[in-house]
């Protein structure tokens, strides 16, 4: 008895040519969406599941194939060659033809699941604003071309946190749809405009996610076109159109529960990774470093008086050695303005660190501020700064530091070169219209 039949008791008639391309789109898909890669199991049983951390249950639901150690679409282009040829010799392995609509149906069916736990995990971290968090006070000072342009946009939905919201509730929204046959078309035609778009950024921002969401949209793309016909038929042509019949019956008691079985899997994924986003968010956002700054230190510090090596430097937009300004983070980060070149981080401090050190998403994509991660000692009141800057690993202070109010600090030490550094910081209270918005009064 086959696992399930065709409800009202007749199949469609594949043309030839039809049956070539769906085993073609049958093997290319599950290459790239059923994890054949012995990498993701190792992930997966590694992960304590009694405390399942936010950026492992994430990581699972980027799966993505890789062969050989490629990067890129060159991974989808190895996947379709295995199809072309795995198609091509379907006939001689198989001598039976399957049945069409049951492959058809079922590859549908994988797919759906697969884009739903895809765009439902990245309209979490757009829900519980992680992906793309408000801008440090440092890049709030820091010019606007000292940015790469994935910074841009980053910041762009950033500092607006309520739309970034919406963003992710309309695509967890569409990853629902996803988990219905009946509104599977609903969802991929959100999913197409909503990912399109977010791959045209990706693009045109250099942000680095093109391949990942051309691979969701690929897949929307795939389900969505299954009811282009209907919709043509309906909404340009303004004939009487029907609804796709097709429902599957499933033939034993087992396979129902199977069925039922590996949807609650699928809702228990998503319910957990929803719970895991959300503790990462109230916590210790994965972005930012966890460890607190100095407290009551956080502002931007006009460098009112600065010393090398016992000589002091007047104010200059052009000194390579003076500092200018100093930001204190509200987590243990400080940057410097400071009118020396910088090769920026060319990452976009996308993945997950323990170290605060690696937290690099503050300081990645971005040039005219030096940013350095701090340890602070408040009883011996000492500061030693490591540059975050990977090309700058090297750089660091070892300085002590003396609050003569509330509104200054006097700092003094040594850098990696062993040069002595005086600088007297003076806090600027300024209000920044981000901050304010154009419906509220302002008094600068």
């Amino acid at each position: 008895m086959s696992f399930f039949n065709i409800s009202n008791g007749h199949a469609t008639t594949w043309k030839g040519f039809e049956k070539v391309l769906l085993r073609f789109f049958f093997i290319y898909f599950i290459i790239q969406v059923v994890p054949l890669d012995w990498k993701f199991y190792r992930h997966l049983f590694s992960i304590n599941w009694l405390h399942p951390q936010f950026f492992d249950l994430f990581s699972l639901s980027r799966y993505a194939p890789q062969f050989f150690g490629l990067t890129g679409f060159a991974n989808w282009g190895i996947a379709a060659l295995i199809a072309i040829t795995g198609a091509l010799a379907w006939p001689f392995i198989q001598r039976k033809e399957p049945g069409y609509d049951t492959l058809h149906y079922w590859l549908r069916v994988v797919l759906r699941y697969r884009l739903a736990i895809g765009i439902i995990a990245y309209g979490l971290i757009k829900l519980f604003p992680l992906q793309m968090p408000y801008p440090s006070l440092s890049n709030l000072h820091t010019n606007y071309g000292d940015f790469h342009p994935w910074k841009i946009y980053f910041h762009t939905i950033g500092i607006t946190q309520e739309y970034e919201r919406f963003l992710g509730f309309i695509e967890i929204l569409a990853g629902t749809l996803l988990f219905f046959r009946r509104t599977t078309t609903f969802g991929t035609a959100i999913i197409l405009g909503l990912t399109g778009n977010v791959f045209a950024a990706n693009l045109g921002y250099d942000a680095g996610e093109e391949v990942y969401s051309a691979y969701l949209v690929l897949i929307a793309l795939f389900l969505f076109v299954y009811d282009v016909p209907r919709l043509y038929q309906l909404l340009i042509a303004e004939k009487y159109t029907i609804a796709n019949k097709f429902e599957p019956v499933f033939a034993t008691v087992n396979s129902k529960r199977a069925r039922v079985g590996l949807r609650g899997i699928f809702v228990l994924a998503v319910v957990l990774l929803s719970f895991t986003t959300y503790a990462n968010y109230t916590e210790a956002p994965y972005k930012y470093p966890r460890t607190p700054g100095l407290n009551n230190a956080f502002g931007f510090y006009n460098v009112k008086e600065f010393k090398l090596n016992g000589k002091t430097l007047p104010y200059s937009a052009t000194d390579s050695n003076r500092w200018q300004n100093v930001i204190f983070e509200k987590w243990a980060t400080i940057s410097i303005k400071v009118a020396k070149p910088i090769r920026p981080d060319s990452s976009t401090g996308d993945g997950y660190h323990e170290r605060d050190i690696d937290r690099n998403f503050e300081s990645a994509g971005v040039a005219g501020r030096r940013y350095y991660a701090y340890n602070a000692d408040t009883i011996r009141q000492t500061l030693n700064l490591q540059n975050k800057n990977k090309n700058y690993s090297g750089e660091t202070y070892t300085l002590s530091y003396q609050r003569l109010n509330d509104s200054t600090i006097i700092v003094r030490g040594v850098n990696e070169r062993k040069d002595s550094v005086y600088a007297e910081l003076n806090r600027i209270t300024a209000k920044h219209l981000l901050h304010v918005g154009r419906r509220k009064p302002l008094k600068l």
